[in-house]
């Protein structure tokens, strides 16, 4: 099988189950709108791509894999009429992908009653909803959470209405998502009680649309209204908007991720500006980690942010010490031996002539294995001819295994579960090296410690999970292979392990 480039030029990167969209807007080209609110979050999810459109006679989707531009067209999207439309980004996985675990999930068996669902997020209990329905003879099209979930949304829904099946159903998943509903009249939108993932409200005159993220609306004409809240149910038809809530009381429990990683910069959350927020971690880092440098470099792009706050407390220069290819995806080519020698430089070529003899601050947002930070430093010194590397990171150190949604299983997979700071900084070739720390964090976003949550970095679960979960993911060793996993499900929580 040969061998995925993305194997050894991303396997630092984090990702996370993905990008959702939905729009109910009768006037408008709503496929049309899925697809530049897709393509504005495509940062969240490359490995598929789908959308599905609703009138009152049927449903009718599109999925395929890869980006979003490669899965649509013009001739698709005039095919998908409709008055609404949900659209959903898959995260890009290392191994085989599968088309069948493809989002948005349709059930149209029922006359009147077709259901489309679309998730972000994992649930903990998705492997026992799995075995419950597959033991009650239900046939599953795909082996993901979301299946799970549309099917046990479907069978409520075909014996009562779609908003009472939602406060039936939903309450028994346990863990993160922020669901997007279409039927053959109403979008729904639904965020978990403890707001792992984020969800937002947006509005285009009378009509609205939901997102993973606020920068999504700009581009449609859109204005951001609020966030959707922890718990909330939010059901649009032609009638307007109107709320409900889950049984369960709202805990919110944030994921800090979200903060200085995956969301973009421009996007809004808690009422602030995540570049903002970027900024002022940067500026911890300066006050609890200084040094002597001539220039505080950002590892483009999630590092820059932090870099120009560093650079703003610290008085050293900031300055781009990289050129960065940007159209640089998946990737199925053998790599020649120069580049798996030297990988990062496909995505990465440092400008020699700004580095060479310099002292340089490198700043990051976060470490998970180390592999491709060594590289980084490797390529600083060897072409771009720094004298020294001291390498700062806006996020504390990653020692436990994420149970909702972010893609690091174990904890032999991170580097900081089992080596010392002075470890990792030796590990990867730098002259020093700090991770920003936990209330240094929070601190930087202004928002009280308690509504986030922070189980990866401190091991403070807010929310249980099964025994054999926890087997699995706190195993000591190095693996990247789920191994034993019953009855063939995998949950939709995109990771190395379940793909």
């Amino acid at each position: 099988m040969p061998l995925e480039a993305d194997s050894f030029l991303d396997d630092e990167s984090i990702g996370e189950s993905c990008a959702i969209f939905g729009t109910f807007a009768p006037e408008f080209d709503v496929a049309r709108m899925a697809f530049f609110a897709l393509f504005s979050m495509q940062h969240r999810g490359q490995e598929s791509s789908g959308i599905a459109v609703a009138n009152p006679e049927w449903i009718v989707s599109h999925t395929g894999m890869g980006l979003v531009s490669h899965v649509f067209n013009e001739h698709m999207l005039r095919m998908l009429k409709g008055v609404a439309a949900i659209g959903h980004n898959r995260y890009s996985t290392t191994g085989i992908s599968r088309i069948e675990n493809a989002q948005p999930v349709v059930f149209d068996q029922i006359p009147g009653k077709h259901l489309a669902l679309a998730h972000n997020g994992n649930l903990v209990n998705a492997q026992m909803l799995y075995n419950d329905l597959v033991g009650s003879g239900a046939k599953l099209s795909a082996t993901t959470d979301s299946v799970v979930m549309a099917h046990m949304l479907q069978e409520a829904y075909s014996e009562m209405p779609i908003e009472d099946a939602i406060l039936e159903v939903f309450p028994q998943f346990k863990g993160a998502y922020s669901a997007v509903i279409l039927t053959n009249n109403e979008l729904i939108a639904v965020r978990d009680p403890m707001g792992f993932r984020p969800l937002c409200l947006g509005r285009r005159g009378e009509n609205y649309c939901v997102a993973s993220e606020s920068s999504a609306f700009p581009l449609l004409g859109a204005d951001f209204v609020r966030e959707v809240e922890p718990g909330e149910v939010i059901i649009i038809d032609k009638r307007g908007i109107r709320i409900s809530r889950l049984p369960d009381r709202p805990d919110p429990h944030h994921c800090m991720f979200e903060y200085f990683y995956f969301s973009r910069p421009d996007s809004q959350l808690s009422g602030k500006l995540l570049y903002k927020i970027r900024i002022r971690m940067g500026r911890e880092l300066s006050t609890e980690a200084p040094v002597p440098a001539d220039w505080v470099i950002g590892v483009p792009d999630s590092g820059t942010p932090a870099a120009i706050g560093y650079s703003d407390a610290s008085g050293i220069k900031f300055a781009e010490g990289f050129v960065k290819n940007r159209y640089v995806g998946r990737t199925f080519i053998e790599p020649l031996q120069v580049f798996r020698d030297l990988g990062v430089r496909i995505k990465l070529n440092p400008l020699t002539e700004v580095l060479e003899g310099k002292r340089v601050v490198l700043v990051d947002d976060s470490i998970v294995r180390g592999s491709t930070m060594k590289k980084i430093v490797r390529l600083m010194r060897e072409v771009g001819g720094v004298t020294e590397v001291h390498v700062r990171l806006s996020s504390s150190a990653i020692r436990y295994p994420c149970y909702y949604g972010v893609d690091f299983g174990t904890r032999g997979e991170l580097i900081a579960a089992h080596r010392t700071e002075a470890e990792i900084c030796d590990y990867i070739g730098a002259d020093s090296l700090h991770y920003l720390s936990i209330d240094g964090m929070v601190r930087a976003t202004g928002i009280e410690k308690e509504k986030f949550c922070l189980a990866c970095f401190n091991s403070e679960y807010p929310l249980k999970f099964p025994h054999q979960m926890s087997i699995h993911m706190l195993d000591e060793s190095p693996k990247y292979a789920l191994e034993g996993e019953s009855n063939g499900f995998q949950s939709d929580r995109p990771t190395g392990l379940t793909d």
